[in-house]
């Protein structure tokens, strides 16, 4: 007799197979999702690390295109583009002062430029002392109004001058009677009895240290008109009476070819001060009055003999 084979199915053997299936399903569950979510964070970081840069660069390119041209600067191109002939001084001048200005905006924070004369070149000027301060003086009450008008940054003032050019050989000889009086090379020009000072002048303005001053007016072509002689003087006085700054006062007198510019800068700007003679430009560098002999002495060496006295004439 064949013997038979039974074979039984334990119930427990059952249950533990199909604990270890469910187990196993969510352990690769778990795996999977991980994976999935550092995959998507991975993908999610190098998309932003590569776009944020090129944001960034073009919100910079749209705020730095916005920033408006400062006013003075467009209304100085615009002068420069619309004006023929709109300079009276040649490149070469214009570069010397050019340099003078932009030295003393490197040297200090702040440049202080006074310019005697509103001339076509008063906008080029304004923009080369950009973050200094800029002040025009001119004896044309009109040409100030009608030029503040058009150009609102621009800070100008009218004064009156009471000399001529008729005047100046007495108002020389006059002037270096008194050097050690009321002509003084240290003075508050406000309560300046000298007839070459001009004390016409706003009164913020002798409180200003000026470290560049250029003599372009006011004008001088014929013997009614009231000459340079007040704003050599003047310009003499401010560089060796101020207070702060620069110990040094750069100084440009225009037209110095001429007799009477001559005649008064060896006197009061002394001959040993220019630094150089660009074309019809002088340019002395004038110091302030730091001993008793500067303070009643404009020169240290005097003028030379054949610049010593205006003649009766003009030049």
């Amino acid at each position: 007799m064949k013997s038979t084979k039974l074979i039984l199915l334990h119930p427990t053997i059952q249950k533990q197979s199909s604990s270890s299936n469910t187990n196993r399903l969510w352990l690769i569950f778990i795996i999977t999702f991980f994976t999935t979510a550092f995959t998507l964070t991975l993908i999610t970081t190098t998309i932003r690390s590569n776009t944020t840069p090129t944001a960034t660069s073009t919100a910079t390119g749209d705020a730095a295109s916005s920033i408006p041209l400062p006013l003075s600067i467009s209304a100085a191109l615009l002068h420069c583009a619309t004006t023929t002939n709109s300079t009276h001084m040649t490149s070469t001048e214009l570069a010397a002062i050019t340099a003078a200005v932009a030295r003393c905006a490197a040297a200090a924070s702040h440049c202080n430029l006074l310019v005697f004369g509103l001339t076509h070149e008063a906008l080029l000027y304004k923009v080369l002392n950009f973050n200094g301060r800029t002040i025009f003086l001119d004896e044309n009450e009109n040409l100030v109004s009608r030029f503040e008008q058009q150009h609102p940054g621009i800070e100008a003032y009218n004064v009156q001058y009471e000399t001529r050019v008729s005047e100046m050989k007495r108002l020389f000889e006059s002037a270096r009677g008194e050097l050690c009086g009321k002509c003084r090379p240290v003075q508050n020009l406000l309560f300046s009895e000298c007839k070459l000072a001009s004390n016409s002048l706003p009164n913020h303005m002798h409180e200003l240290s000026w470290d560049v001053i250029l003599i372009d007016g006011p004008s001088g072509y014929h013997e009614a008109a009231p000459g340079r002689m007040p704003a050599i003087f003047t310009a003499a006085v401010l560089a060796r009476s101020k207070k702060g700054g620069a110990a040094e006062t750069h100084i440009f007198v225009h037209d110095f070819d001429r007799e009477m510019e001559t005649v008064y800068s060896d006197e009061f700007l002394c001959r040993d001060n220019l630094g150089e003679a660009v074309g019809k430009l002088g340019h002395f560098v004038v110091e302030r009055a730091s001993d008793e002999r500067s303070m009643t002495e404009f020169c240290r060496v005097s003028a030379p003999a054949n610049s010593s006295s205006p003649s009766t004439s003009m030049a």
